[in-house]
């Protein structure tokens, strides 16, 4: 079983930044792929970015591509997102994923809001 806490959601105006951390439990969180999703209101859930073990190699949806920037710190268990240039359709509630041996988990998410 493994946790997942995210933090650092917030309000910002338009052109802001903000950095989202995702804090996870579990001996073998250098093995995890983690993922960060989002769900806007009245949406579905949609993918944003993931990072595998190697912190190297990541992948971003197209709208966020060249603004978000996913990484990981092994040491600490934890994944981080940092949001750059945030428009108001980054508005919702942003979730961390981990998938390990074929099971995904999830956070509860943290919101943000990008005001204009």
């Amino acid at each position: 079983q493994v946790q997942l806490v995210e933090s650092g959601g917030g309000s910002v105006q338009a052109g802001g930044s903000l950095r989202l951390s995702c804090a996870a439990s579990g001996r073998s969180f250098s093995s995890y792929t983690m993922g960060w999703f989002r769900q806007a209101p009245e949406k579905e859930r949609e993918f944003v970015a993931t990072i595998d073990w190697r912190p190297g190699n990541t992948a971003y949806a197209g709208s966020v591509k060249g603004r978000f920037t996913i990484s990981r710190d092994n040491a600490k268990n934890t994944v981080y997102l940092q949001m750059n240039s945030l428009i108001t359709e980054d508005t919702a509630v942003y979730h961390c994923n981990a998938l390990t041996h074929g099971s995904n988990y999830w956070g509860q998410g943290t919101q943000v809001t990008v005001s204009s």
